[in-house]
């Protein structure tokens, strides 16, 4: 019978005891993590929240019964008493590995069936299996200390926050649908037929509106919803975000704010791993022609270079035929230190062509020469140019891409990242962080065959008002040549935050959208709330939002951000623990006024 002196189902958890409880009776409640039978004599590792405790019934014990008959996964009350360890049997990787409890009396609080998947060690399951079963998945030490970081990781950025003088408001969730960005998650009135909410991509217009409000800085470890397909670095449906707002600044206010912040946080979370201290702030024009990303990983060493000038004229016709017809055309060098084998050659030019590309060109540099094709056919005087120029030495290499940067820059950067891993590269051992400025304001969009915004549309341009009449004057060229007060955090090859000062002027906000083939009407239709509060004395203001699960995926060491997230979807878009996306009942649908036509089935 249990001891009514103790607490119904434990006196302590399953990593409080010590050699200090060393003659005690306990009662301990928890999963029954692993049984093992030494000669008959019993050994149960009980696990909960906060640890394990080796549990211990030979024949002589009252519990030896209850003992043999509990399985893997069983919830069980123990009532024993700690004693230490016999010598040679201590666990130093256990907290509680210096004691272990000769059981008294078990209890089965509940029976576990056989598991679909195991909760022991890092099994290699199906995804789409372990997030049917994510309870028992969340059960793994690893993926369970996982999501504790997480919230440890939040814990600090609230109180780094706060003490930067930031307030924490909520925003809400229900909101108006907006035009710009990814799609809205819509949300039927049912008092108000045919009429729809959604769900927030980002607080971006109620946190202007807070600074129009009065209240200077605002922060929200804010809930957001986009209805995107999914990615490796991206949840589908919903994510969450260190949302940021503050008033009376400009860019370098806010960089100087929340660099420490970021940070401090990265600092505090790293282990031994070094945190960039003060962090390079790269445009974006320069970021996409030495990296050939606006994310680019600064681990890796290798920056590309322009090298057009050597191959005008040259014996290389492919190059050179290509430069003589187009002024747009250039030719990046991508070195690859150690890479002068023709193995390795060999293998990234059947890389390139996985990839879509009809090879890569290279010169490997040996005795101070350079071989191969394009070697052979531009001389060694242009050869030794390049040497010179991108700093090669006896055993490296050198790739090239050709054509119009905005069409191969991509291509180009990939090809950088690859020649940075198989040659290894890339310092893993660190977290390389950086600020990417100077965002073009404008795009081109060549389906619709018009000006866009290439980023944020609440954005400032460079130059306010004056600058986008003067670059709508000059025409296309000029107004792709604008830069925006912009900017993204990136570290490690992911950005991980984006960020800018607002267009916070009603007359600048509307000429900006003008630009786009916006009338003053559709702005005020579309964000009608925010360019009402501009009329009314709205201060300078700027903010960013940081990607909670990115930053938690990096400073766990996690490959995809779903394996940070407690309950994520599939690459699906599917909850498949709660069966959602549903059918609802056709009485829902009736209250909401709404009838499903679903698509017609393709022929076949």
């Amino acid at each position: 019978m249990a001891d009514a002196k103790l607490h119904r189902y434990r006196s302590h958890t399953c990593g409080a005891l010590r050699k200090s409880n060393v003659g005690q009776d306990v009662r301990l409640s928890g999963w029954v993590h692993r049984v093992r039978d030494h000669g008959g004599v019993l050994f149960i590792d009980l696990r909960d929240h906060y640890g394990l405790t080796q549990i211990v019934a030979d024949p002589d014990s009252k519990a030896f019964k209850a003992a043999e008959a509990v399985r893997s996964e069983w919830v069980i009350r123990v009532d024993a008493k700690v004693r230490e360890r016999p010598a040679g049997t201590t666990n130093a990787d256990l907290p509680t590995g210096d004691v272990e409890l000769y059981a008294t009396e078990i209890e089965v609080l509940s029976q576990a069936k056989e598991l679909p998947v195991p909760v022991f060690g890092e099994p290699d399951y199906p995804e789409d299996l372990r997030l049917t079963y994510r309870f028992l998945d969340l059960r793994r030490e690893s993926l369970h200390a996982i999501i504790m970081k997480r919230l440890a990781i939040t814990r600090d950025i609230r109180e780094r926050m706060h003490a930067a003088g930031f307030n924490e408001f909520p925003t809400p969730i229900l909101t108006a649908s907006s035009p710009e960005g990814a799609r809205d998650f819509l949300v039927p009135s049912r008092i108000h037929a045919g009429k729809f909410y959604a769900l927030p991509q980002a607080p971006q217009q109620y946190k202007q509106l807070l600074m129009v409000s009065g209240f200077d800085r605002y922060f929200q470890i804010a809930p957001c919803f986009r209805d995107e397909d999914p990615r490796a670095d991206r949840l589908p449906g919903e994510f969450y975000q260190l949302d940021v707002e503050m008033s009376f600044v400009e860019q370098e206010d806010i960089f100087q704010t929340m660099e420490p912040v970021i940070t401090g946080v990265f600092e505090a979370f790293a282990g031994d791993m070094p945190v960039t201290k003060t962090w390079p702030r790269i445009p974006h024009e320069e970021a996409i022609r030495k990296y050939g990303s606006d994310k680019p990983d600064l681990r890796n060493p290798i920056e590309m270079q322009d090298v057009t000038e050597h191959f005008k004229g040259s014996g290389f016709k492919v190059f050179a035929g290509m430069i003589e017809k187009d002024p747009k055309v250039r030719v990046w060098a991508i070195p690859a230190p150690t890479g002068g084998s023709r193995a390795f050659c060999d293998r990234m030019n059947a890389w390139a062509q996985k990839e879509g590309q009809p090879g890569l060109g290279y010169i490997m540099f040996k005795d101070g020469k350079g071989q191969g094709p394009i070697a052979n056919n531009i001389g060694p005087e242009r050869v030794a140019a390049i040497g010179a120029q991108i700093n090669a030495k006896d055993g490296d290499a050198c790739f090239f891409a050709a054509g119009d940067p905005a069409k191969f820059y991509k291509f180009a950067g990939l090809a950088r990242d690859q020649i940075g891993r198989e040659l290894k590269l890339v310092d893993e051992s660190r977290f390389a962080l950086a600020w990417i400025v100077d965002f073009p304001f404008y795009e081109w969009n060549e389906e619709d065959k018009k000006i866009d915004f290439s980023h944020n549309p609440f954005s400032m341009p460079k130059g306010g008002r004056e600058a986008l009449e003067a670059a709508e004057k000059s025409g296309r060229d000029a107004l792709l040549a604008l830069k925006a007060n912009q900017y993204d955090i990136v570290c490690n090859g992911y950005e991980i935050a984006s960020g800018s000062v607002r267009n916070h002027v009603p007359e600048t906000m509307v000429k900006a959208f003008e630009i786009t083939g916006l009338s003053q009407a559709d702005v005020e239709e579309r964000f009608g709330g925010l360019y009402r509060a501009f009329q009314y004395g709205a201060p300078p203001h700027g903010g960013m939002a940081a990607g909670i699960e990115r930053m938690v995926m990096l400073l766990t060491g996690c490959k995809a951000v779903r394996d940070v997230a407690l309950f994520p979807m599939n690459q699906q878009a599917q909850d498949l623990l709660m069966g959602a996306p549903a059918d609802v009942m056709p009485k829902q649908l009736r209250e909401l006024s709404l009838r499903v036509m679903l698509p017609e089935a393709k022929k076949a």
